[in-house]
């Protein structure tokens, strides 16, 4: 069936597991984006990583003052809410994006 994207959306973000987002990590010009709450970072955080909680009413305007040029490795607890957080910063412009699968559970598993 030849379709005109009806019903498929195409993912502007790329899910990826831990060791692929280890090796992003290396690449000079990468944000390391955790989406928790404050409260949240007490069960551990990814190193070198920034703090802006998708709950928050001004995420969009804080990510939207970013670099768009950047790639951006986001995470959360399980990977849930970065892949919300990938989808509102792809609606804003920007395309280096990779969402943790498993998120923090999954990193504190594999470390």
């Amino acid at each position: 069936m030849f379709g005109f994207g009806f019903g498929s959306k195409t993912k502007k973000y790329k899910d990826i597991e831990v060791s692929e987002f280890k090796e992003l990590m290396k690449q000079k010009d990468t944000v390391i984006l955790d989406v928790r709450t404050q409260a949240e970072t007490s069960d551990g955080k990814i190193p070198n990583s920034q703090l802006i909680n998708i709950m928050s009413l001004d995420f969009k305007g804080k990510v939207s003052k970013l670099d768009k040029d950047k790639t951006y490795l986001v995470y959360c607890r399980s990977g849930a809410r970065s892949g919300k957080a990938c989808k509102t910063m792809a609606k804003l412009g920007f395309d280096k994006l990779y969402n943790l699968s498993g998120g923090i559970i999954a990193w504190k598993n594999e470390n």
